[in-house]
């Protein structure tokens, strides 16, 4: 390993510990930690940087707040079915409050209203559920983020060109699910992409040629970056909306080799920040996993406890490229090293 990287291990870790230190610190008073709270938390996906993120702050929040937390997720983001026989599972197996990232804002909603017959609260993470009877959603602005991948993206590309984008459902499908369940697709998804296609209406010289959806497959988004280019020779940028469409893109991409080939990926895999190192990719919107599981699992305490929690809690996004990455405060967000 070049010393230059070397560098860049030792300072993204020392800014995990950084983050791990400030969030097992803020133990609120009020909260009692002498009851054992039965949180369940469901996600997209049992693998990833991202998810394994998500999980070591939930981890972090269930030692501090004297949590009994079983974790659930599916293999693939795009099994909707197998998320909502989870939320059941949980229903039966009592759990004091459950929290979901849900892999389709309308599939889920039904059994989210069904926790709520039950007296369970649903504390809904990174994507938000279309149930009115969640108690907060924790999480980033999805069309926020889907407008700084946008902007960063046209500056790249001077204000003109073909757009490709890698989504990671397709929010519009409307297909039926085989409990009969009607799957719109996951509700960050859909605002990631309208955030980006609304920025880029601005600009009369820039067209989005053509938007792909993956299944939360590598080789999937692999596949999909193949097809795009080979279906519109003049691509002069492609956006990815997530962990996994980003590593697929890129991969592909950083095959070519140098190129006029702009990319802005999302989210901050291990993979990712080697390629904004070597110029395969221009910069990525990242999030913040880590705060999301660990304020998740914090409200959740607090919906049990009976106390009021706010509507939302925007943990925020941010743009990093190779002049920010190696900032403190961007180190504390940068989590590549996560098993």
């Amino acid at each position: 390993m070049k010393s230059w990287r070397l560098g860049l291990v030792l300072l993204l870790c020392a800014g995990l510990g950084l983050a791990l230190t400030s969030c097992l610190g803020t133990s609120p008073a009020y909260i009692s930690t002498n009851k054992t709270h039965n949180v369940h938390m469901i996600v997209k996906m049992n693998r990833g940087d991202y998810w394994n993120t998500v999980k070591l702050g939930a981890e972090a929040a269930a030692k501090e707040f004297n949590v009994k937390l079983t974790f659930k997720a599916p293999d693939s983001e795009s099994d909707i079915d197998e998320q909502i026989t989870m939320v059941e599972e949980s229903i039966k197996q009592k759990a004091d409050v459950i929290i979901l990232a849900a892999s389709s804002y309308m599939g889920l909603a039904q059994v989210v209203d069904q926790a709520e017959y039950y007296r369970i609260p649903v504390v809904s993470v990174d994507a938000e559920v279309g149930s009115a009877k969640v108690k907060t959603y924790v999480g980033s602005n999805g069309y926020e983020a889907g407008q700084k991948s946008a902007e960063r993206l046209i500056d790249l590309l001077n204000g003109y060109g073909e757009i490709g984008i890698i989504n990671f459902t397709n929010s519009t499908s409307g297909q039926t699910s085989s409990t009969g369940t009607i799957d719109y697709g996951a509700r960050d998804a859909d605002e990631r992409e309208k955030g980006f296609l609304n920025y880029a209406a601005r600009f009369p010289n820039v067209e989005v040629v053509q938007i792909s959806y993956t299944s939360s497959n590598t080789a999937d988004a692999e596949q999909l970056t193949r097809d795009m280019l080979r279906n519109h020779p003049r691509l002069r940028g492609i956006a990815t909306l997530n962990e996994t469409a980003s590593q697929g893109a890129g991969k592909v991409i950083q095959e070519l080799g140098p190129g006029p080939l702009k990319m802005v990926a999302f989210d901050s895999s291990p993979s990712m920040l080697e390629m904004l190192q070597d110029g395969t990719v221009q910069a990525t919107v990242i999030q913040n996993p880590f705060n999301n599981g660990y304020l998740a699992v914090k409200y959740a305490v607090e919906a049990t406890e009976g106390m009021d929690v706010p509507e939302r809690v925007d943990t925020g996004t941010k743009l990093i490229d190779l002049d920010n990455m190696l900032w403190p405060e961007n180190q504390k967000l940068l989590f590549p090293f996560v098993r």
